[in-house]
């Protein structure tokens, strides 16, 4: 490894203790609750830091793991199967299951800048794991020999300075698209589910195909509003930089796709998709994969792409699909065991009643206007995301002396 002047090389078993770390064992009962993040490869989904995990560990749970506990300031990487080499910032007291080693640094190195480096040395974490075996695995051994170039301390400080902005940008983009999504969900939830729309205290409930909805309502289904879109494509038949949305990209409960691949990346039939389709994934519905396309773009033939047959019906059909309800209705109606899919054929029939005109058109124009700016939120994460990506090799190897940067981008 060539280091700048000034900067020491060390390997990570030096900079710092590395805990592997453990599941606390089911049979022992009620081992799972909120006292602490249960951090797993399946959390660590780009974030620099985790404000929620999947799962957490109770009291009685962490009491059966408790020597693998890692402190806040620690750096979590995942060293095994496809996510190997992702990284993140552990910023209160947690657990890890036994895929990832957790660095607790001693001093030497800033827990950022080592987060920093680690995210550019995925690729290289990957192929130094298991070789031979049909899931790689990087031990503690080896990940503790990773060489690691340290500058001093101002240094670091210096350039996690310029990376963090970046990353705080995309933060508050990211709460703001938080806020955005609930007040979408709460809003159908109110009207749609609950009937508690503008006009609801002189309005009775009547029967329906549907079931009871309001007086003068239709008493629609969801495949009244959309159509199933199975428009075929042949990857290599397009740009190979054309957006690609496998069921990895969807993340889950949220409306906002900020991820893509490329469909260069991916070979056999896949769907066509035009922004503002609705992306379900039909594989494993209960993970709750769903939202709008926020550009044209290829997508996984295990995705079903729907579209509103009338564009006033956009907002009642995401918030319809994008629903706890249905997304419960698409798992209890799901075909297959191991690998449960969800059937058009069963959901086009779910009830989706629509409101009287002036009501649906107001409530279309908020989730349309939130949808945008939803869409403007992901595509300027992803622009800083990658100036970010530009600067981070870098700085980390020192190729960029930090003292000609200008300033950090100011957080807004």
């Amino acid at each position: 490894m060539i280091t700048v002047r000034g900067w020491k090389t060390r390997q990570i078993g030096e900079l710092g203790r590395v805990v592997t770390g453990r599941t606390p064992p089911t049979a022992a009962g009620d081992v799972f609750g909120d006292a602490y993040p249960f951090i797993t490869p399946t959390d660590m989904d780009g974030r620099r830091v985790l404000d929620r995990t999947e799962r957490g560990l109770s009291e009685k749970g962490a009491n059966l793991v408790n020597s693998s506990q890692v402190p806040e300031g620690s750096v979590a990487v995942s060293c095994i199967g496809w996510q190997m080499g992702k990284a993140v910032l552990v910023t209160r007291p947690s657990f890890t299951n036994q895929q990832l080693n957790t660095v607790v640094p001693t001093g030497e190195v800033l827990p950022e800048f080592l987060y920093y480096h680690l995210c550019t040395r995925q690729a290289e974490l990957k192929n130094l794991g298991s070789v031979g075996v049909r899931t790689p695995i990087l031990n503690k051994s080896r990940f503790e020999e990773l060489e690691i170039a340290v500058p001093p301390e101002a240094i670091q400080r210096r350039i996690v300075g310029l990376l963090s902005a970046y990353d705080e940008l995309v933060e508050n983009n990211t709460k703001r698209v938080k806020i955005l999504e609930e007040i979408a969900r709460s809003l159908y939830r109110d009207w749609f589910v609950s009937f508690r729309f503008p006009g609801h205290e002189k309005t009775k409930l009547v029967s329906s195909r549907a079931g009871k909805i309001p007086e003068g309502w239709r008493p629609c289904l969801l495949g009244d509003l959309v159509d199933e879109i199975r428009d075929a494509v042949d990857p290599a038949e397009v740009a190979p930089a054309t957006p690609y949305f496998g069921l990895e990209h969807l993340p889950r409960r949220s409306i906002a796709l900020g991820e893509w691949g490329q469909a260069g990346q991916v070979q056999s039939t896949k769907l066509w998709a035009k922004q503002g389709d609705i992306l379900f994934g039909k594989i494993r519905p209960y993970f709750h994969k769903v939202g709008p396309a926020p550009v044209d773009a290829v997508c996984s033939s295990d995705t079903i792409v729907l579209r509103a047959k009338d564009r006033e019906n956009f907002g009642v059909a995401l918030g319809c699909v994008s629903s706890d309800s249905f997304v419960d209705h698409s798992s209890q109606t799901s075909q297959g065991t191991k690998m449960p899919r969800a059937n058009w054929g069963v959901l086009k029939a779910y009830p989706c009643p629509l409101p009287p005109a002036p009501l649906l058109t107001r409530f279309n124009e908020i989730i349309g206007d939130t949808v945008g700016l939803l869409r403007n939120f992901v595509l300027r994460n992803r622009n800083l995301r990658a100036t970010r990506d530009l600067l981070l090799p870098r700085l980390i190897s020192g190729e960029i002396d930090v003292s000609t940067l200008p300033p950090e981008p100011a957080a807004s």
